[in-house]
């Protein structure tokens, strides 16, 4: 699958649009001189712009850009579309957390406007609750209603058990129980998604050496691989121990070649590893805990960090094919981190993580 033109003209203007309250705003848009939008697993998107705040008038004067009566404001909506700017795809939705002036001797002074997805206020919401005989789906739905989304989730319909948020914000404890059971969660617009990873590809690109795939790092590491992983618990309710152990992937994810536990079975011999730190009630839910465990491990393998030409649809989820690298690392990876970056001197760009459980043959 060779590269897609980012657009279908060959010279186009990749400077990110914005609107307000659902407005496109051309002052905002105009005066936009960096952004930077920061996605990663586990949700809550993060956005910072920086605007030149002095603009002339019209009788040959000058004036500050946004006064106080601006829509450019604490609490306005705000989203961000990148890409080709006649045909751009939203890369961010959210509200301005924050706003900050800075004046510098000889430049003209900047806005910085700061803001966070929905998730935002998952992040300020902390509490202690208990979730009594309900899936993982069931403590998803209950903690998204109490937050004004709408949850799309894709199985976690068992175990049913009873969950303990202790002191955590609601962000954190959906984190920690989704990580339980190897699950990502991402918030589009006022929808909360969430699904295993196994399920998770949002889109499929790919990215060729010295083209649109600018610098990349790609280490294969064993530091962090075991052959693997068992978990132990009680079951308060019968009075029995409980065990499981993993020791072959179930969830690998993209990629083709030699997997890291082979790797680590002949280069190190065997690495079993035990968590003693979930609390698990039944076999089953340990065995889960137990194959997340050593999924996560697996697909951490192989780690990239590139930079790429701008692209609206390299995000979190996304499969990228990277070629051109050379033998053995050209391969699919798993994205698992994204910061998109525009300014007045490089243009549109892309750094990101990505992650392979294979080492091509």
């Amino acid at each position: 699958m060779p590269e897609t033109a980012l657009s279908q003209l060959p010279i186009f203007s990749a400077r990110p649009t914005l609107r307000l309250d659902g407005q496109e705003d051309e002052r905002v848009s105009l005066l936009l001189s960096s952004m930077v939008m920061d996605e990663s697993e586990g949700g809550m998107s993060t956005l910072t712009l920086q605007l030149d705040n002095w603009v002339a008038t019209g009788d040959g004067g000058a004036e500050p850009a946004f006064g106080s009566g601006a829509r450019l404001r604490l609490g306005a909506r705000l989203s961000v579309y990148a890409g080709d700017a006649a045909a751009p795809v939203e890369i961010f939705q959210g509200k301005v957390s924050a706003l900050e002036i800075v004046c510098d001797h000889g430049q003209p002074p900047q806005l910085v406007a700061l803001a966070e997805d929905a998730l935002g206020a998952a992040r300020r919401a902390r509490r202690s609750a208990v979730y009594t005989g309900m899936s993982p789906a069931d403590v998803v739905q209950r903690i998204a209603g109490e937050l004004g989304l709408t949850a799309n989730v894709s199985g976690l319909a068992s175990p049913v058990a009873t969950w303990a948020q202790v002191n955590e914000t609601d962000l954190g404890f959906l984190r920690r129980l989704l990580g339980r059971f190897d699950a990502d969660l991402q918030v589009v617009g006022d929808r909360l998604q969430v699904a295993p990873r196994s399920e998770v590809q949002r889109g499929s690109i790919e990215l060729a050496m010295y083209s649109q795939l600018s610098r990349v790092r790609i280490t294969a590491d064993l530091a962090q691989q075991a052959t693997s992983v068992s978990v132990a618990g009680w079951n308060p309710v019968d009075g029995r121990a409980v065990s499981a152990n993993a020791s072959a992937i179930t969830h690998a994810g993209p990629g083709s070649g030699r997997d890291g536990l082979s790797w680590a079975s002949d280069a190190l011999g065997a690495r079993p590893d035990h968590l003693g730190q979930p609390a698990v009630a039944t076999d089953d839910e340990a065995r889960a805990v137990a194959e997340a465990a050593l999924d996560q491990r697996a697909r951490r393998f192989v780690r990239a960090d590139g930079v790429a030409e701008g692209n609206a649809r390299l995000r979190v989820g996304c499969h990228v094919r990277l070629s051109g690298v050379g033998s053995p690392f050209d391969n699919t990876y798993y994205v698992h981190r994204a910061c998109h970056r525009f300014d007045l001197r490089h243009g549109y760009r892309v750094e990101f993580g990505a992650e392979c459980a294979y080492l091509g043959n």
